[in-house]
């Protein structure tokens, strides 16, 4: 059988940098742009006027000062973030170089200026939270409806009786943040250094002469020496905590005596916070280490993070991540996010409000439920058969064989766990690099942000193939019928 051509990229021939100058580098930039390019067709599908009027609502433009930036701008610099995972840097380079970037972002022209710096990805993520996004996300499920409406026509209209109306799957995860694995000596070393920083700020705004000893030679070394070896006994780990603990004692009880000879307090608002983080650090170590445990309610496993909790998941590759948990719920595709919490939550009680949610965005109860098993417990079981809502799961008690029909399928939970997998895989939710909590409860949103934009997207295309499909069949008939006209006439 003869093997089919490929068309393969140009193979350019080694050319010494020496001969190559821009001036008679070929730019392709005379001719047009690639309609098949992902970022050209992307550009064509989203609901543009849409997503920026949403922003507009929130965030109306102002009448004096320097003109805002685009909504189109934002609101698509972070999808090209996400989409690739790239960092804030990366990504506005990624931007000033690729032309078709810029196209998707409504550059009339190519331009290799910056679009804008870096850090106002900071402000990005601080103005569209939570509330931002989901609302971005109604309107998007709302677009998605309307498309599926144009697909119906008319005569296909059932009559249900039963007023609940599509299915809802839900499920929650855990989204780590980009933070060092923590340790108890870790966090404690983390936290004397801090602290020994501190001290030397506070020394020079007293009055005092001679600076407090902190021994930190000696517990850097007592640090290194727990820290560098291979294999650490449980005896090993509890005297460099006790080390360690000691050490930080002397310093919060020198800096307190430093604080009293002090006029007014030296400390700016960041270095405030650290100093209230590393009193708790020890409160909560100090508890640990009395009482010969290794939990303790609102855990903080990084002094520059302290919003970071460790949640335990029980899974097989990591059995306590650390970092927030969000529950989510899938509808006809699109995600919502439902919850999100820095501390642990058991997702049973989230059940009945993730189901009035879905009221509120569509004006009716779902017609089932598929949800995990921990979600099934008898309150939740009792309050959706009281508003007429089938869950789709393993009865309790010796089921019947009219219950087991109801249960779900091998299969139809796969969506939403598909989903995350491409938000961890693909856009980074398995690595939150944002260091705020309300940076972070952002990335997180904007996350399933891109997720619903590039689905609605895929939807868009596949509409219009069929949009398409029915035109082609309707000229085809159309076609048809002059011809039976045309020999009709002839036989007349």
């Amino acid at each position: 059988m003869k093997k089919s051509a490929k068309n393969r990229a140009s193979k350019p021939k080694y050319v010494s940098p020496s001969q190559l100058s821009l001036a008679g580098f070929e730019s392709p930039f005379e001719r047009s742009l690639n309609p098949e390019n992902r970022w050209v067709r992307l550009a064509k599908l989203l609901p543009w006027d849409d997503l920026c009027s949403i922003y507009r609502k929130h965030f109306p433009e102002k009448e004096t000062g320097r003109p805002d930036l685009s909504p189109r701008l934002v609101l698509g610099a972070i999808m090209i973030k996400h989409i690739c995972d790239l960092d804030d840097r990366e990504t506005v380079d990624q931007i000033s170089e690729n032309i078709y970037m810029q196209y998707f972002l409504g550059y009339s022209s190519f331009c290799d200026t910056p679009p804008f710096d870096p850090s106002l990805f900071v402000e990005f993520r601080k103005r569209l939270g939570l509330e931002q996004i989901n609302a971005i996300n109604d309107r998007i499920a709302k677009l998605k409806r309307d498309i599926e409406a144009k697909q119906k026509d008319k005569s296909d209209d059932n009559q249900d009786t039963n007023p609940n109306k599509g299915s809802l799957i839900m499920d929650a995860t855990a989204c780590p943040q980009e933070i060092a694995y923590p340790t108890d000596v870790d966090i404690l070393n983390d936290a004397r250094m801090k602290s020994e920083e501190l001290m030397d700020l506070v020394f020079e705004c007293s009055t005092e002469t001679i600076k407090p000893r902190n021994y930190r030679e000696i517990a850097r070394k007592d640090y290194l020496n727990i820290a560098q070896k291979k294999t650490k006994s449980r005896k090993n780990i509890g005297t460099a905590i006790k080390k360690q603990l000691g050490y930080l004692r002397r310093n919060i009880t020198s800096i307190n005596q430093l604080l009293d000879k002090c006029d007014t307090i030296p400390f700016d608002q960041k270095q405030y916070k650290y100093w209230f983080v590393i009193q708790h650090v020890y409160e909560q170590q100090q508890y640990m280490y009395s009482n010969n445990t290794h939990s303790v309610d609102h855990r903080i496993v990084s002094i520059h993070q302290p919003h970071v909790r460790p949640i335990v998941r029980g899974k097989s590759t990591a059995k306590v991540e650390f970092g927030a948990k969000i529950n989510v719920s899938m509808v006809d595709g699109f995600s919502f996010l439902d919850d999100f919490s820095w501390d642990a939550f058991n997702e049973g009680q989230r059940l009945e409000a993730s189901v009035e949610k879905y009221k509120e965005r569509f004006g009716y109860y779902p017609a089932y439920v598929l949800a995990d098993k921990i979600y099934c417990n008898r309150y939740n079981r009792a309050y959706l058969k009281e508003n007429g809502i089938i869950l789709k799961a393993k009865p309790l008690g010796r089921p019947s064989g009219e219950a087991l029909s109801n249960q779900v399928s091998p299969g139809e939970r796969n969506p939403i766990e598909g989903k995350f997998g491409q938000a961890k895989r693909a856009y980074g939710l398995d690595r939150v690099k944002a260091r705020l909590a309300n940076t972070s409860e952002s990335w997180i949103a904007s996350i399933i942000l891109v997720l619903n934009l590039v689905y609605l997207a895929e939807v868009a295309l596949l509409w219009i193939k069929l949009l398409f499909k029915k035109i082609k069949i309707e000229i085809h008939k159309l076609e048809s019928l002059q011809t039976y006209f045309f020999i009709r006439t002839s036989i007349d």
